[in-house]
């Protein structure tokens, strides 16, 4: 027992809520930071490859965004992840120290198939962003439940069982205890096996170098006007 809370270790003093983005702050973010560059809906769907529909329920709360939804308007707005999920009235600050989430105090936002718990987020800029997760989806329903995002990511399951789909097939189920780590490129998604929801510790981490050099090194190099001109000339002849 505590002496100057009353309250057992690992519990939270009676009356004291977890903070919780609810659909609408989130979305009133977003509308903030996409006119903050004078965007049209149309504007941001086109640098963020979200659909107009998508973005306009979003802001307007009426519908919870899955992982890859979010960190795609995020880096089409150049919102840092802690910016869109910072608790009400806190300003992330650049990481100049350690960084404790107290149990029960990471901000809770409830996307489509996880509950996402972000810790750490008064830290701006920060390389890695870990989050405990719930996850509430019981099935796969079509191509549209599988996320893709540049990095990698990492899950250990805290209780409960899940299984991990890949859009190339391949499912791995874990139980208490068991970890994954991946590209998380490849197409995925989280599903809960277990009676109970299951819960997660998660971290997915930014684009390394690496990754991006390969990827930049794969993608079609664009041809210069005048070196398709002079293609076009031989064609010709």
């Amino acid at each position: 027992m505590n002496p100057h809370t009353g309250t057992k270790p690992g519990t939270k003093p009676r009356g004291e809520q977890q903070p919780t983005l609810d659909r609408t702050t989130f979305g009133n973010r977003l509308r903030t930071a996409r006119k903050r560059f004078g965007w049209t809906l149309a504007q941001l769907a086109e640098r963020s490859g979200v659909s107009i529909t998508t973005i306009s329920r979003a802001e307007r709360g009426q519908l919870a965004l899955g992982y890859e939804n979010f960190t795609a308007l995020g880096r089409a707005l150049e919102m840092d992840m802690n910016a869109m999920f910072a608790g009400a009235g806190i300003k992330p600050a650049q990481l100049d120290g350690p960084v404790v989430t107290r149990a029960g105090k990471g901000v809770v936002y409830r996307g489509l198939s996880i509950a996402y718990e972000f810790l750490g987020t008064t830290a701006a800029g920060k390389q890695m962003s870990p989050i405990v997760g719930t996850v509430h989806a019981r099935r796969i329903h079509g191509p549209e439940d599988f996320v893709r995002h540049a990095g990698e990511e990492f899950a250990y399951v805290l209780s409960g069982e899940i299984e991990v789909h890949f859009d190339n097939g391949k499912v791995v189920r874990l139980a208490r205890g068991d970890s994954l780590y991946f590209d998380s490129r490849i197409g995925h998604a989280y599903v809960s096996v277990s009676r109970q929801l299951a819960r997660i510790v998660g971290m997915t981490t930014a684009e390394s170098g690496h990754m991006k050099s390969a990827r930049e090194a794969s993608e079609p190099k664009p041809v210069r006007k005048a070196a398709a001109k002079k293609l076009r000339g031989s064609r010709k002849e």
